[in-house]
């Protein structure tokens, strides 16, 4: 294994330490738990009048879960360890941080151990007198079959919830508002991933699994979970086709729907092989008569050194387009992100 860090017990805490030092100016610690700082909120937090949105889950995915905080994104976020989830007490800090009065939105993805904590944190708030309404990303197709959609696992496509309802949230909507446009962005959602190599946890020394050089699997999730194929390495033109065909089935995506597009590296996955990729997935959608408002390529959601790719689709109504163009910024994000 070969990583930059200084111990694998400092791994997590060191780099939000450098992250801080960072973006002083955009970011602050929420509170320090018994592990450190592991609740980060924007710098003006709370801000008045405005519904919060906090998130938060394992580390190892930068830019998600620490990048999405900021004008027009979410507010706060609460960090675990690897691939692990926060502790409920670190995210009632983070609420607690962001609370202005109007209610918070918890926002973040469908995986088990964050589910229970972030329940927890939830009703500890509901102590303090805030409200809380929770969206769970999942929109991994991968991950169950469309009659059991609210069991998937959530990947990169929550990019675009945290996208709509923070700009939603930064209109002063009231958290009933904000809610419904994160569910809308979950719902009209879809992602399909492949991995080609696997990761090492800096805590653990070893790969998360194992897959032969000439070998690919399709459906990977973002810890390393196992797909739904694993075969022989294909072109990057088969490899599209196959995880489109599925996208576009599953919602369905249809002609004459408009839809946002994104193309996410999973960490070590060359830029110009996910142009590559974004070639062949606008291909197929003039092919279908659907239209590409907005096109997203690069590292949205990562699993350490993962090398693999994800393609989501976002359809778009009126509401959800202008919401997309909306004003953002984070420092994590690149500047297409937040400019129409």
């Amino acid at each position: 294994m070969k990583k930059i860090l200084n111990s694998p017990d400092s791994y997590v805490d060191q780099m939000i330490e450098g992250i801080l030092v960072a973006h002083p100016d955009h970011l602050k610690a929420a509170a320090a738990s018994e592990r450190g700082t592991r609740g980060l909120v924007v710098a003006g937090a709370p801000i008045e009048g405005k519904v919060g949105i906090a998130t938060g889950g394992g580390s190892g995915h930068i830019p998600l879960f620490l990048g999405y905080l900021g004008n027009g994104l979410a507010d706060g976020v609460a960090i675990g360890d690897v691939f692990s989830s926060p502790s409920a007490q670190e995210m009632l800090e983070v609420t607690r941080a962001i609370d202005s009065g109007e209610g918070v939105l918890y926002l973040y993805g469908n995986y088990g151990g964050d589910v229970l904590n972030f329940d927890m944190a939830a009703e500890m708030a509901a102590a303090d007198g805030i409200r809380v309404e929770t969206v769970l990303g999942a929109d991994d197709i991968a991950s169950a079959p469309p009659e059991d959609r609210g069991t998937r696992r959530g990947i990169a496509g929550i990019f675009f919830a945290y996208k709509l309802a923070g700009a939603k949230a930064a209109q002063r909507a009231s958290l009933d508002e904000v809610k419904r446009v994160a569910e809308a962005a979950g719902a009209n959602t879809r992602t399909m991933g492949v991995a080609l190599s696997p990761c090492t946890i800096p805590a653990a020394g070893v790969p998360t699994f194992s897959l032969d050089e000439a070998e690919m699997e399709i459906g990977m999730g973002i810890h390393g979970e196992r797909g739904i194929e694993r075969g022989p390495l294909k072109s990057a033109d088969d490899i599209v086709d196959f995880m489109m065909e599925r996208v576009l089935a599953d919602l369905p995506f249809a002609s004459g729907d408009e839809v946002a597009v994104l193309v996410n590296g999973l960490g070590a996955t060359a830029p110009s092989e996910l142009y590559i990729m974004y070639r062949r997935a606008a291909a197929i959608l003039k092919e279908r008569g659907i239209g590409i408002h907005r096109a997203f390529v690069g590292e949205y959601a990562t699993s350490m050194e993962m090398k693999g790719a994800s393609i989501s689709l976002l359809r778009l109504d009126a509401e959800l387009r202008s919401l997309l163009d909306a004003p953002c910024y984070s420092p994590f994000l690149l500047q297409q992100v937040c400019q129409p």
